[in-house]
């Protein structure tokens, strides 16, 4: 029986090492990228680019462009300045509802291909202070899709309790520390690689690399007792 998972994928870090780690798992593998009107649309084409390179031969561009309509955030909002996260509150980056819509979306798409996991690069060890990143939210919306669909899926979330520093780890462990440090775009201003360096996204991921290059040994030891490699 072959082994389907979608990928919800930005082309940004996490997106990216979700699909490395997933790419020998399965035996087939759809990744979609919503187009929701997002400031930084250069993640849309990175994201083409980056499931091309990585020999994921079904890629699916949908249009979720209604939550720009309903999400007043900076992310969506060209007239919203992103600011600093000041750790007091939800930032203004956060897009409310973005990922029960994406994961909503990606779960019916799931169902139509019969594949058995939906997989995200949500992370609440290391998140930005978004609520639709928590475990809890994720476990919330698989019981409330499979209860809707009446369908046996599993929205696996590999990152949820590695930090950024075990998140480059385990891009080294597969052998693509490089594509993901020089090709995938995590910044809020849209710029590839490093970034703008300065945003809040550029700042942890940053952070994580350095940590990661100089304490390669024992966060690579981490890795492999969170995830059992």
């Amino acid at each position: 029986m072959t082994k389907k998972a979608v990928i919800v994928f930005s082309g940004g870090q996490d997106s990216t090492t979700c699909l490395i780690h997933a790419l020998p798992i399965y035996d087939e593998i759809h990744c979609i990228t919503f187009d929701y009107g997002q400031r930084h649309r250069a993640e849309i084409e990175v994201a083409q680019q980056l499931s091309k390179q990585l020999g994921v031969t079904v890629h699916k561009v949908l249009d979720a462009s209604l939550i720009n309509e309903l999400a007043i955030s900076s992310l969506t909002q060209n007239n919203i300045t992103i600011e600093k996260s000041k750790g007091n509150g939800v930032p203004d980056t956060f897009v409310p509802g973005r990922n029960i819509l994406f994961l909503t979306l990606s779960s019916i798409y799931a169902y139509q291909v019969g594949a058995e996991a939906v997989i995200a690069g949500v992370c609440e060890t290391d998140f930005s202070g978004y609520p639709d990143c928590r475990d809890e939210f994720v476990r919330a919306m698989n019981k409330a899709v499979e209860l809707g669909m009446d369908y046996k899926l599993r929205i696996e979330t590999p990152l949820m309790w590695l930090n950024k520093a075990e998140t480059w780890a385990l891009a080294d462990y597969h052998k693509q520390l490089d594509l993901i440090r020089y090709h995938t775009l995590t910044c809020y201003n849209g710029i590839k690689g490093s970034g703008c360096a300065d945003c809040d996204a550029c700042s942890l991921r940053a952070k994580g690399l350095n940590e990661f290059l100089e304490n390669r040994s024992e966060v690579r030891s981490s890795l492999k007792i969170k995830l059992a490699l």
